[in-house]
């Protein structure tokens, strides 16, 4: 394990690429206590360039979680869970053994992209894993929008999109009234505020790295600026299978006593069943958005 004792001794950490669109596994650290600057200047030069880090053989901790959130730049916004007990900024996504309600977040999305500013990153903390399915999807968002045409590329850079929550977080959305009858173990607060839009460009420029990414997909994205809504749906539908596509994907397969961050702005994630009868418990945390 690394020492904090002397952080003026550089931070040796051991980054092992994923070999697939993006994604690395990171060991030679303690995540358990306090960052320091340093190591969370070497932490995030490896998620800048590999967009999604998975910390294996970290215990289980809501107290690990808040120390890389808060080294990764702080908490973010949360609009539509309740926390954990005892956490202001920690919720637990929480699946039970018994349950039926649809799996939760199983559509491809960038998490609240609908907010005036979306946050960062969103971490990631594994406390019970099933013994087999529950995998993480991650679509690089910047390889997508890299491998497009240049034509396609300069229409797609005129565009803006209309973002809401309202499909998902709306009294009548998919999480809500209706969802809330049910068995869902997870503690999530539908409400009216879900229904507002917001503007963001369908291609974004990465405020730390530069680069240019397709920014959120259809579902979140319910439009597009001067665009009458049956082309709008259309062009996002097809654009979403775009973004999807194998060679874009990386599979996080979970163990336990794992945390992972990943890049909100550089790529979409989507969860994954096959793991009924058994019990999946992840808690996570929002990382604000990056401020210059």
């Amino acid at each position: 394990m690394v020492s904090r004792a002397d952080e003026a001794f550089p931070v040796r950490l051991k980054v092992e690429p994923s070999g697939q669109a993006c994604g690395a596994r990171v060991t030679g650290l303690d995540l358990s206590r306090p960052i320091g600057p340093e190591l969370a200047a070497e932490i995030r030069s490896a998620w800048l360039e590999h967009r999604v880090l998975a910390f294996p053989g970290q215990p289980a901790s809501d107290d690990t979680l808040e120390f890389l959130t808060r080294a990764m730049g702080g908490f973010g916004e949360d609009p539509f869970f309740d926390p954990i007990e005892g956490r202001k900024h920690i919720a637990a996504i929480l699946r039970e053994a018994d349950e039926q309600a649809p799996l939760f977040a199983e559509n491809w999305h960038s998490d609240w992209s609908f907010l005036e500013h979306p946050p960062a990153g969103t971490c990631l903390m594994a406390f019970d894993i099933p013994p087999a399915g529950g995998d993480t999807l991650f679509a690089n968002q910047v390889a997508a929008f890299d491998a497009l045409p240049v034509e396609r590329k300069e229409k797609l850079r005129a565009l803006t999109a209309i973002h809401s929550a309202k499909l998902a977080y709306a009294p009548d959305g998919t999480y809500g009234e209706k969802d809330r009858a049910g068995d869902r173990s997870m503690a999530i607060r539908p409400d009216e505020s879900a229904n507002a839009t917001q503007a963001h460009p369908l291609v974004h420029r990465h405020p730390e790295t530069g680069e240019e990414a397709l920014f959120s997909t259809l579902g979140y994205i319910i439009g597009i600026e001067g665009m009458a809504q049956t082309e709008a749906i259309a062009l996002l539908t097809e654009l979403s299978q775009w973004q999807s596509r194998d060679k874009f994907i990386y599979r996080h397969v979970w163990e336990p006593d794992m945390l992972i961050v990943w890049d909100n702005r550089a790529v979409l994630h989507k969860a994954t069943g096959g793991y009924e009868g058994h019990r999946r418990e992840l808690h996570r945390a929002t990382i604000a958005a990056w401020r210059p």
